[in-house]
């Protein structure tokens, strides 16, 4: 995974409240603090354990992952999740392709 440069003078908790904003993504706190990113229905949920973030997305078998993104619950029929370790960078442009994906599967979804 690859790192993207940050924009100058922000901070990363802006960013990422902005990026949320632009698909219009919700974040809620369920499951007694677990954060839960929806659109037209749950796009993932992110868990903090020991060494790694777990970011799961719940119709993440339903989504194209060129970039492989998704190295964690490949076995599952339904979920796919990133795992986050210290260290590791994440291709930004890919993300933001597997958000969009996974929201326009909800709202495809919700017709």
């Amino acid at each position: 995974m690859k790192k993207s440069a940050t924009t100058k003078g922000e901070s990363p908790s802006r960013l990422i409240d902005a990026r949320i904003k632009e698909p219009e993504v919700v974040e809620e706190w369920k499951w007694r603090g677990v954060p839960v990113w929806s659109h037209d229905g749950m796009i993932c949920t992110g868990e903090t354990y020991k060494s790694v973030v777990k970011l799961t997305f719940s119709k993440g078998a339903s989504l194209k992952d060129p970039s492989g993104l998704f190295n964690s619950s490949l076995e599952g029929n339904v979920r796919r999740a990133i795992d986050i370790h210290e260290g590791d960078e994440i291709d930004e442009d890919a993300f933001k392709t597997l958000i969009r994906a996974a929201a326009a599967l909800n709202r495809s979804s919700a017709r």
